[in-house]
């Protein structure tokens, strides 16, 4: 019956992106779904679009394993980069009526500026998607009882059928609906499982003196890993391609600056619930603390009457899918707009369309290959964010707010950034690797903006 469930709603999933896809005629309806969602949807987008595995599979066994100081990154960081977004960029990126991040770059600093931003962007995507991918895979196994590259594939037949088919107007609507699974089904099992606690002092019984502990150790290196974790999801999301486009769907700025800020204290508020679900379930059940990424579905399976597993596994099912069917098509997107369009500018908007569709299932076969050779989902999400944060978050934020920023310091900061963050994760620093990209990319724009004098290709005005 659960197995049976859990097919029914990929099924349905497919249904809704099939009925969506007869509102798609431009670019524009298919990427941003005509600029014209409200703010109930446009608020479930953005906030079904971060609510995926890492936190309902990720984050609980971090917390478990490290306590507080594990889930920094996420929750916490997550949602600092939505609120970040709704009040420094939101509205003012919404003005600009452009289609993808990239055209922001090519706007502000040119468009050797743009080819790099996407070239750097599409990347780092990939280790995203392989994570969803790989928890839903993990996932359908235990529900289905199929090989995980089996599973894998599925899942990935559904998100790619249904996103091909609808773009965010089928995004946005299926979010919709796995935000409501999402709460529903985690508040039910939160509250079933807080019923069976018979003393509150059972969740603090055998813990390390500092488990609950929101700050780092009084030393500088605790310091700089702490803030390392609060920047790699916080500031290294901003400068992402799917968290850009629910800013351009809402119909006015105004809603989009409501729906990222809702999105966010949503994200935050809700995101506790799977940690609280995990934790509990250790305490309550002892065994289970050995599982890791699976302790909550198979707590869950072990220890919850049907109807919580076909809602919890709804949920979780909504979680990925809402994620994967994002980041698939944010990459594909900047391909066709920033890199394929490059070159063929006289590419007609029906071309542009097919070619953004070719790109999802281009982008999703090489994210399967790394899905099946994986096996972390946190770490996964971790490395995508690190990526941008240490290649494009500093030309963003000094594109918006600097003046004086240049076209060379923007592509210097991309790629001292970069090539600093792979060389020091490469041979192993005493600080986290991020840090050392990140002001390398700072020291890029600040030499290229001071020292080297502007080329002829203008930079533009914001």
């Amino acid at each position: 019956m659960l197995a049976f469930s859990i097919i029914a709603y990929l099924l349905i999933n497919l249904g809704v992106g099939f009925w969506a896809s007869r509102r798609i005629s431009t670019t524009s309806d298919f990427v941003l779904a005509g600029r014209s969602l409200p703010l109930f949807l446009a608020a479930s987008a953005t906030f079904a679009t971060w609510f995926g595995s890492e936190t309902v599979m990720g984050a609980p066994t971090e917390f478990i394993e490290k306590g507080m100081q594990g889930i920094i990154e996420d929750p916490f960081g997550a949602a600092l980069c939505l609120f970040l977004v709704g009040i420094f960029f939101a509205r003012r990126l919404y003005s600009m009526n452009i289609i993808t991040f990239c055209d922001f770059f090519k706007i502000r600093f040119g468009r050797s500026a743009e080819l790099l931003s996407a070239m750097l962007i599409i990347p780092s995507y990939f280790s995203w998607i392989a994570a969803q991918l790989l928890a839903m895979g993990i996932v359908l196994k235990v529900l289905l009882g199929w090989s995980i590259v089996s599973c894998i594939l599925l899942s990935s037949v559904v998100v790619v059928l249904y996103t091909i088919w609808g773009g965010m107007w089928s995004i946005s609507i299926t979010d919709f609906v796995q935000t409501v699974m999402i709460i529903l089904g985690l508040l039910i099992v939160s509250i079933s499982l807080y019923l069976k606690i018979d003393d509150l002092k059972i969740l603090t019984k055998d813990t390390p003196p500092d488990f609950f502990r929101f700050l780092p150790p009084p030393d500088f290196k605790s310091y700089v890993a702490y803030f390392a974790a609060w920047i790699t999801i916080g500031l290294g999301s901003i400068p992402q391609q799917d968290v850009f486009q629910r800013v351009m769907s809402a119909k006015s700025a105004s809603v989009s600056v409501k729906a990222t800020l809702l999105s966010s204290v949503l994200y935050f508020t809700v995101a506790l619930l799977p940690i609280f679900i995990g934790y509990t379930g250790t305490k309550l059940y002892p065994e289970m603390a050995k599982q890791g990424q699976m302790i909550i579905p198979n707590m869950i399976l072990l220890h919850t009457s049907l109807p919580i597993q076909i809602l919890f596994f709804g949920a979780l099912v909504s979680a990925i899918l809402s994620t994967t069917s994002s980041a698939i098509m944010a990459p594909a997107t900047v391909l066709g707009e920033n890199i394929v369009k490059f070159f063929r500018p006289d590419l007609s908007d029906k071309q542009l369309l097919n070619i953004i569709r070719i790109g999802i299932l281009v982008i999703t076969l090489s994210c399967i290959y790394m899905a099946t050779t994986s096996e972390s989902i946190f770490d996964l999400v971790a490395e995508s964010s690190a990526f941008s944060l240490v290649s494009l978050f500093v030309p963003l934020a000094a594109g918006v707010y600097w003046k004086r920023a240049s076209q060379a310091g923007s592509l210097i900061s991309m790629t001292s950034g970069l090539a600093v963050w792979l060389l020091c994760s490469f041979v192993g620093t005493e600080y986290p690797s991020l840090i050392y990209g990140l002001l390398s990319s700072l020291g890029g724009m600040l030499l290229g903006s001071f020292l080297i004098k502007p080329k002829t290709e203008p930079a533009g005005k914001i």
